[in-house]
């Protein structure tokens, strides 16, 4: 239970049996424990070095052999457990001076001849994705910025990323994040988020988003190959450019999402934003099947909300409620 202090369990069943009977001669404790007397010797040694021991070590007396006296547990523990502390500080100091120097090496080798940057890498795949966003997030120093369409995250999918994205916010990076309106409803995703957010993360939603996309530092961009296929794969742009764009990207849907603390807010006809994105799509052309994709909803919920809204514009019919849609100025 002691090692991090620096005791073996050898060790520490000496201290604690010192402790239990102090004015314990050594061929007793030997006894006690049932161990050779070297083992013993070099535990007493150790306890010394880490001051766990009277300052006198052994103590002898007249009539018999030296007896062994442990410091009082009170005064000596928190003593071994700050310089551990302060250990681990300087640890964790080191690891982030590693960290900038693996930075400046990945940028340095990511450097065309002519000292610019590869500008756009393909990632092939679901699998060459995730290892890069995994990469990114290690080296991220002060923001990492995400639009994430769709609904529910798998149970496995949120297990893995909870490590990851808790030492990312415990570096002090700031993690913003865009989710679909559609995931509010889905409690083991929901609780996800708002345990990030006791971390510091930032997350708000919107009725739809345009596509997957992570920006990193405002230096690199990773958005899909392909909108409609995510196991596609990945681009990684690194122009200036292209990177500025995205950003601008996430800071108007930023402004226009709402933040997760409170319900999206109806507007003046008295619509969640959600609704008024199924009316918008539906306007559109788009069917009930291809609205529930873009919404991150399923079928029924779909067929559902057109229901509600057929009922509170008093339509028999779909046809009736679209034209009533359209004199209200709902679309």
């Amino acid at each position: 239970m002691l090692e991090v202090l620096g005791l073996d369990a050898r060790t520490e069943l000496v201290y604690r049996l010192v402790l239990e009977e102090p004015e314990l001669r050594l061929d007793e404790i030997v006894a006690r424990l049932g161990r050779s007397e070297e083992d013993v010797r070099r535990a007493l040694d150790q306890l010394a070095e880490l001051c766990l021991l009277d300052d006198g070590g052994p103590h002898g007396t007249e009539q018999g052999p030296p007896v062994f006296r442990a410091l009082d547990p009170a005064a000596s523990l928190p003593f071994l457990l700050s310089r551990r502390e302060a250990e681990l500080a300087r640890q964790q100091r080191g690891l982030e001076v590693a960290r900038d120097a693996m930075s400046a090496l990945t940028t340095d080798r990511g450097r065309r001849a002519g000292g610019g940057f590869d500008v756009v890498k393909r990632l092939e795949g679901l699998d060459a994705v995730r290892e890069r966003l995994t990469e990114l997030a290690e080296l991220a120093r002060t923001e990492c910025l995400s639009l994430l369409p769709g609904g529910a995250q798998s149970p496995d999918t949120l297990e893995a990323s909870w490590p990851l994205d808790r030492r990312v916010l415990e570096r002090g990076v700031r993690l913003r994040s865009i989710y679909q309106d559609s995931f509010r409803n889905d409690q083991p995703t929901l609780r996800y988020v708002n345990r990030l957010g006791s971390l510091g993360a930032e997350s708000r939603t919107l009725p739809t988003l345009p596509l997957v996309m992570v920006v990193v530092d405002g230096e690199v961009a990773l958005v899909p190959l392909d909108p409609d296929d995510g196991r596609a794969g990945a681009l990684e742009l690194r122009s200036k450019g292209a990177v500025a764009v995205a950003r601008m990207l996430f800071e108007q849907l930023w402004t226009a999402a709402s933040p997760l603390c409170s319900p999206p807010a109806r507007d003046g006809n008295g619509l969640t934003p959600q609704e008024d994105e199924l009316l918008s799509l539906l306007a559109k052309g788009h069917t009930d099947a291809t609205a529930a994709r873009r919404l991150g909803v399923s079928l029924r919920t779909v067929r559902r909300m057109n229901a509600e809204l057929t009922a509170r514009m008093q339509a028999r019919s779909r046809f009736q409620a679209g034209a009533e849609a359209a004199r209200r100025g709902w679309v």
